[in-house]
């Protein structure tokens, strides 16, 4: 992992795991709201993401293991701020509605607030990716016991929380893992619902059926493991 900015005091830190993005990149980071960071990690894109994102006032990582998991990993790792969200950089979800996550977060009882995912046009959510995600989303329930009903990027959690998971994942198991994990640690998880849009370009995961069999199993493989003892924790307390 190569970090190429320095050490930011801002008050939230905003994790986009990027793969050739470039043409998304400027309209996500107009979204990124004032005096907080955008952390874009550039996970092997062949266009002009790096280049992009950094004219855009983007704090760059480079992460060169190939993997979803892998860039959120190291664009945690490169997070200093108390509070950091995740959010995908392909114009899907709207980084605006971060603040909204972030109030829940630190106003309510929750340690992790995630967003559900509402689609807002046909081709917001491709059918065979809605199908996986709502199967997914069952084996979670009956795994974690949380009511949840998407297993969407969008996320919010304070960062010293985040790094007592644990996490190992690095492929699309990342985000199912730090679900799974947190309601092991008794974590107190929110979901809320968010507009979820038609991506900008190809999408690398749920645009094709090899992509989305992929990452359910990744998820599977993650919901197949034994409990892993977590040290339990207050993540909506500052350490």
């Amino acid at each position: 992992m190569i970090d190429e900015s320095p050490t930011s005091p801002d008050p939230v830190d905003v994790v986009l795991p990027c793969l050739n993005e470039a043409a998304a990149l400027p309209w996500v980071l107009s979204r990124i709201p004032r005096h907080w960071r955008a952390i874009v990690v550039d996970n092997g894109s062949t266009d002009r993401s790096a280049e992009t994102a950094r004219a855009h006032g983007a704090h760059v990582v480079s992460e060169p293991r190939r993997g979803f998991g892998a860039a959120c990993h190291a664009g945690l790792a490169a997070a200093t701020a108390d509070v950091v969200c995740f959010c995908d950089c392909d114009a899907s979800l709207d980084p605006a509605l971060l603040p909204a996550l972030v109030a829940l977060l630190t106003t309510s009882t929750a340690d992790l607030v995630l967003g559900r995912r509402r689609p807002t046009a046909f081709r917001a959510w491709p059918p065979h990716a809605r199908l996986a995600n709502a199967r997914l989303a069952r084996l979670v329930r009956r795994r974690t016991g949380l009511p949840l009903r998407d297993l969407g990027p969008m996320r919010a959690a304070r960062r010293t929380g985040l790094l007592t998971l644990d996490l190992t994942d690095r492929r699309s198991g990342y985000p199912l893992q730090m679900v799974v994990r947190a309601a092991d640690a008794g974590w107190r998880v929110l979901e809320t619902d968010v507009p979820y849009h038609p991506r900008t370009g190809r999408s690398k995961v749920t645009g094709t059926w090899r992509g989305t069999w992929h990452a359910v199993r990744d998820m599977r493989r993650v919901l197949d493991e034994r409990p892993t003892p977590v040290t339990a924790h207050d993540g909506g307390e500052a350490q």
